[in-house]
């Protein structure tokens, strides 16, 4: 009879070592926040901003067919708060009106540039720079089209003049000290901080003026509201809590800042990979490792970006799929590092973990509803254990959920009212039914496509603009 719900079995003994992790990292994390809140107490913006001590930053930001957003988020990018900095565009071989309107309006010119290209890349054909001293941060890079996000960026480091460079989506929108609070962990760690991260958010629903967040609010629609409950979850939550211990699985596309120098001795972007975030921070750990360089991945809990999350299960289909399938690739290309001690926490802690509890989980989860089914079909389930484990693993998702929720919420007051906050309680409650079967269907689909060799879009992203 064991054998018959053995699967059941499996799933509460894999749940709860789940739900320690879980409960391991709330603790990491609490004291992250608490080693934050300390720092950013002793070391103020204000004093960073009027100081010499703060080094150099670019911030590049790849852009493709923006004509419709691009010249409100130039202009975003060129307020950010911090005493040296410059913004490097990279016009990907756009289609559209996108370098004609950035050269109306920022005042334009080729001029001749050291372009030295460190990481290889499809062709640039120039460099402009404005003629407007007010405009003397910005440097646009036009290149012929690469197909990735990874190439464009790559160009960006290429043609970027400072020790650190953040790398951003052209239409995420970042607070106006993004600079100075992500910078902090590099001037206070005794390690050498070679990446930096902080928490994203959705974009939906904000109100937004001139490139700035003026109002924070949860997504209405329900789709992107699930998302900003995942992303509050997995940034504040499991990013925060590996930080702790130096282990960082990745730092997001979305908004990460990185030693120039490693990135590119670790080769930069691969435009191969569908998870070129975390690929390049593997493989930034491991010539660190390698050259038996000590190092830190740091992370802010602040919500820092602000993104436009996909509307509707279509485009977050092309988007899940793409990241199901970067995470298998990155196994396969990574694959000597996986419970290899030589790696030290990266082979022995975040592949490991990443491996049990993000890649297989799709596939424990599909073989155990084909077991359920098995089970009820041949009048073998045992209802009393399959409805302990269920409630089990349900109470805990919801629990966990509403209280990484309420722990932002005091702690950070993005959110005006509670109201607001308890759109987003409600929506736990709703997540494991309705979301959750959806990034498990997304996941298996990717790692199909990527064992049939099927090419993976990118997709277009229809955004339904955030200005105000």
């Amino acid at each position: 009879m064991a054998g018959e719900y053995f699967f059941e079995y499996f799933i509460f003994f894999y749940s709860t070592i789940l739900i320690a992790s879980y409960l391991m990292l709330a603790i990491f994390s609490i004291i992250s926040i608490i080693k934050y809140k300390s720092y950013n107490s002793n070391l103020d913006d204000e004093t960073l901003y009027n100081s010499d001590i703060a080094p150099g930053i670019s911030v590049v930001a790849p852009a493709y067919n923006e004509e419709k957003t691009i010249i409100t988020n130039v202009h975003s990018l060129l307020t950010l708060e911090y005493p040296l900095f410059e913004v490097v565009i990279v016009n990907d071989g756009s289609k559209d009106k996108t370098l004609e309107k950035l050269i109306e309006e920022f005042e334009l010119v080729e001029v001749p540039y050291a372009y030295i290209e460190r990481i290889k890349t499809k062709p640039f054909k120039r460099i402009f720079k404005s003629t407007n001293p007010e405009f003397d941060k910005l440097t646009i890079v036009d290149k012929e089209n690469g197909g990735t996000k990874a190439d464009a960026s790559n160009a960006g480091i290429n043609a970027s003049v400072f020790p650190y460079f953040l790398c951003t989506d052209v239409d995420c929108i970042l607070a106006r000290n993004t600079l100075l609070k992500m910078i902090k962990p590099v001037l206070v760690e005794k390690k050498k901080v070679i990446a930096v991260g902080a928490t994203l958010r959705m974009v939906n629903s904000c109100e937004v003026k001139k490139g700035r967040i003026t109002r924070v609010r949860p997504p209405r629609d329900l789709i992107p509201r699930f998302q900003e409950l995942e992303y509050i979850r997995a940034y504040l939550l499991s990013k925060m809590g590996w930080s702790l211990v130096n282990c960082v699985p990745n730092v997001s596309g979305g908004l990460g800042m990185f030693d120039k120098d490693v990135a590119i001795r670790s080769g930069g972007y691969d435009g191969r990979s569908h998870a070129e975030d975390m690929d390049l921070i593997t493989r930034m750990v491991s010539y660190m490792i390698n050259n038996k360089l000590k190092y830190k991945i740091g992370y802010i809990p602040l919500s820092c970006c602000w993104t436009e999350g996909p509307p509707n299960a279509k485009i977050l289909s092309t988007q899940r799929t793409r990241w199901a399938a970067g995470l298998i690739q990155l196994f396969v290309v990574h694959r000597k590092i996986l419970f290899n001690p030589k790696f030290k926490r990266m082979g022995l802690i975040v592949f490991p973990y990443a491996f049990v509890f993000e890649f297989l989980a799709p596939i424990i989860e599909v073989c155990g509803v084909i077991s359920i089914i098995y089970l009820i079909l041949f009048g073998k389930i045992n209802w009393d254990l399959a409805g302990l484990v269920f409630l089990y693993s349900y109470s805990f998702a919801v629990m966990i959920s509403i209280l990484v929720v309420i722990w932002d919420n005091i702690t950070f007051k993005y959110y005006r009212n509670f109201s607001e906050v308890l759109k987003l309680i409600l929506v736990a409650f709703l997540e494991p039914f309705l979301y959750h079967p959806m990034i498990t269907f997304f996941g298996i689909t990717g790692y199909f496509k990527f064992l049939s060799s099927r090419e993976l879009a990118w997709g277009t992203m229809t955004r339904k603009g955030v200005e105000s």
